[in-house]
């Protein structure tokens, strides 16, 4: 969206446009019943919605999600957009309270880093290690995911997302006000796109990598992160705890493996 905004150069202001990056709320619902609502960049929220459904371990594979569609019933007309409803396979188990809790809280939650990480690689099954990637690659992806990201380019206030091949091909890329929306987005596409599971792909994020981006990736059964700025250090631990290769600061023929070194082959 534009705004007109007051602009100031060397001491001397005037009136400009801007053009600024959308942010709103989008609630997900499961058979009706509110668990989440995020802030996100609105585009491919029924993907958000999947990848969400993933991603926070709601559930195990992208064939237990049934359906996702915008609600049509909701109290103010206007918000119709901003609401979408999954419906699950009836093995599914919910536990409302559970989610709720878990979805609101911030992405370091837990009594300490240790019993954080345990939960997080608790119910993980061990990734494939038998991909492998070459460093050659591994610095060419950041690029590659600068050069789609459009929006970023016209608002400079997105963070994006790429999935790709171990060879460097891209497979998609998202962008949002979020960057771990903009993972979501890019796991729901891969539910409707690809076939399960993903231990052979490549995550490529924006800016740093934190324990949410880690633990979305674990539970999307993505072996390997690449991230242009640093990792925090609980994401290094729980790469570490759970096998996933970490690689950050990959910026032109640099970069610094944190984690799963073994996945690397020589370039």
């Amino acid at each position: 969206m534009s705004v007109r905004r007051d602009e100031w150069r060397a001491g001397v202001g005037r009136e400009s446009d801007d053009l600024l990056a959308r942010e709103e709320p989008l609630e997900l619902r499961i058979a009706g019943a509110s668990i989440a609502v995020v802030m996100r960049t609105p585009g491919d929220d029924l993907d958000l919605a999947r990848g969400f459904m993933l991603t926070e371990r709601i559930v195990e594979a992208p064939a237990q999600i049934v359906a996702v569609r915008h609600c049509d019933r909701i109290e103010d007309p206007d918000a119709e957009d901003n609401v979408v409803n999954v419906v699950l396979a009836p093995e599914v188990t919910l536990d409302l309270a559970r989610l709720r809790r878990n979805t609101f809280a911030s992405s370091s939650c837990g009594v300490c880093g240790k019993a954080t990480i345990a939960a997080a690689t608790g119910c993980a099954p061990p990734l494939d290690d038998a991909m492998r990637i070459t460093m050659t690659e591994i610095c060419a992806l950041p690029e590659r995911l600068r050069a789609g990201q459009p929006t970023f380019d016209a608002t400079g206030g997105l963070h994006g997302a790429a999935l790709c091949r171990p060879d460097g091909t891209v497979l998609a890329i998202r962008e949002d006000v979020g960057r771990h929306n903009a993972i979501d987005k890019l796991v729901g596409w891969a539910a409707q796109a690809l076939p399960w599971p993903w231990s052979n792909l490549v995550l490529v994020v924006s800016g740093r990598t934190s324990f949410e981006v880690v633990q979305k990736a674990l539970a999307a059964r993505i072996a390997v992160i690449v991230a242009v700025s640093a990792p925090t250090s609980l994401a290094v631990e729980l790469a570490r705890a759970s096998g996933v290769t970490l690689v950050g600061f990959v910026r032109g023929d640099r970069a610094c493996v944190y984690a799963g070194a073994q996945r690397i082959a020589a370039p």
